[in-house]
């Protein structure tokens, strides 16, 4: 796939967050199957891809889904067709797809949702806690939201394809940094998985009522 140019001007796009090519994705996550079976993805769930990019992950998401639904998610036009195209290329299941804020996707999404993946781009949202609240407003009670994030390590000390890549080193987020912005949403943590070599899942559960934008629980 060729390099798509992301548009990092529009509103609501997650500062610190630019999508790297299809190279890195590729030399850092080389078995995204595996990575989805360790977090929890089985077949027949309604899973979410949110904050999609290349749709790297998209792709097996559908095909381990399936007969499931997976909807990619992302607030840059290109970037869904970037990943509507991978998909495709794949041979993988179709998927829906929106183009719109992750912050706001309980606008358009339902309580009906087993399984919210967010890959790598946690630690650029404003409030990620709002984030987390919009997540658990589409999930069942028991629905898995799981955050995908780079260890806290300094950033010369992850190189992929011989350089440094990653958030800068203060951006990082611990796994209890992490839990401290998502369980106040309405969410409990249930295990954190170690993604060698930089990454860690953290898994959580939705364990509470949500409210959305619109004041309903769920």
């Amino acid at each position: 796939m060729k390099r798509v140019m992301q548009d990092t001007s529009l509103k609501g796009f997650f500062k610190a967050t630019s999508m790297a090519d299809m190279d890195w994705w590729s030399a850092l996550w080389s078995e995204p199957e595996a990575v989805l079976r360790k977090v929890g993805l089985r077949p027949g769930m309604k899973a979410v891809d949110l904050c999609c990019g290349y749709g790297w992950f998209t792709a097996p998401m559908a095909r381990m889904a399936a007969p499931g639904q997976v909807i990619g998610v992302d607030i840059d036009p290109a970037m869904i067709e970037a990943a509507r195209q991978h998909v495709q290329e794949q041979g993988a299941p179709e998927c829906r797809w929106i183009t719109g804020d992750a912050g706001e996707i309980d606008r358009q999404l339902s309580g009906n949702v087993d399984f919210i993946l967010v890959a790598n781009v946690f630690h650029g949202v404003p409030d990620r806690t709002a984030l987390a609240r919009s997540a658990a407003t589409c999930l069942k009670k028991g629905g898995q939201l799981v955050i995908i994030n780079w260890h806290a390590l300094p950033r010369e000390e992850t190189r992929v394809l011989g350089e440094p890549r990653g958030p800068l080193t203060e951006l990082r987020m611990t796994p209890e940094q992490t839990r401290q912005d998502v369980e106040p949403a309405g969410f409990r943590l249930h295990e954190i998985i170690e993604l060698k070599p930089y990454h860690y899942a953290a898994v959580f559960l939705k364990d509470q009522e949500a409210t959305s934008h619109d004041g309903k629980s769920t």
